[in-house]
């Protein structure tokens, strides 16, 4: 669902490693995170809404008619909130604004309304779909990381016009959401299995909210930041683009670079 505040935030938290908070993470997450042979971006992890499709304002919409259909009252603010976060945490949040359905009731009822809204109008970010296409034509993997659930995710995938995104791990195929780092991790797992060699250093994750940085920054995958509908909060770990138009899979390579010369230094001064 469409983060925290960014009142509540001065800077993005680091999550605890998953294997500490009792869910299982892949077996070869060490391995994982060894430095990388050579400098080279293999793969690029999109979140959805916010930073490939503008659906927030769909999302939002349904809250509000949702809440107001139970005699409650929904306000920018609280919709803030929810930015970036799992389905079931928006959903509890709901709840307490006064709907009285159960937890998945209210997922399927949002994800339904924002479906039918996707279905008349994809609402592309700008600049999403030509650095997809440059990627793509560049021979770099795309897999799609969002808390959304499969119907939606695959209501936007199938309306692009080529099978740019290998895969798409959702928010209902992961224990933890974001802005735990499971399905970042899981997304890197399943790259791995047709290549051995990729590590999270060949890696870089797209993301607009606080939950979802936090989560990429989590697993140790290069971190671009593009905010929309929340501010992000400035982190060194974190790259900060105000928008994709113009960046090309170029531009995506140079940060993979940069992290391989960085670690380069920090190994030499040590």
């Amino acid at each position: 669902m469409h983060g925290i505040s960014c009142q509540r935030v001065s800077r993005i938290r680091p999550q605890h490693n998953a294997s500490t908070v009792g869910h299982q993470v892949p077996r070869r997450l060490e391995t994982m995170h060894s430095t990388p042979s050579q400098p080279l971006l293999k793969a690029v992890l999109w979140d959805m809404d916010g930073t490939l499709v503008d659906t927030e304002p769909y999302w939002i919409a349904a809250e509000r008619a949702l809440v107001e259909a139970h005699g409650g009252t929904w306000t920018h603010e609280q919709a803030m909130q929810l930015v970036g976060q799992a389905l079931l945490h928006g959903a509890a949040v709901l709840q307490d604004a006064g709907v009285r359905l159960e937890a998945r009731e209210i997922v399927n009822t949002l994800s339904a309304q924002v479906m039918e809204q996707v279905r008349n109008e994809v609402p592309w970010r700008p600049g999403a779909r030509e650095l997809l296409d440059d990627l793509h034509q560049a021979g770099i993997r795309c897999a799609l990381v969002t808390m959304s659930e499969h119907p939606l995710a695959s209501v936007v995938v199938e309306s692009l016009p080529k099978p740019y995104f290998e895969f798409m791990v959702t928010g209902d195929t992961v224990s933890n959401g974001k802005p735990h780092p499971e399905a970042y991790l899981t997304a890197v797992e399943r790259l791995r299995l047709d290549d051995p060699a990729l590590t999270i250093h060949h890696c870089v994750a797209l993301e607009d909210s606080v939950p979802g940085a936090t989560a990429a920054i989590a697993s140790g995958v290069v971190t671009v930041g593009i905010p929309h509908q929340v501010p992000l909060p400035e982190d060194p770990r974190m790259t900060t683009w105000d928008t994709l138009v113009g960046r090309t899979a170029a531009d995506v390579g140079r940060l993979v670079d940069a992290r391989f010369t960085a670690a380069n230094l920090l190994e030499g001064a040590n």
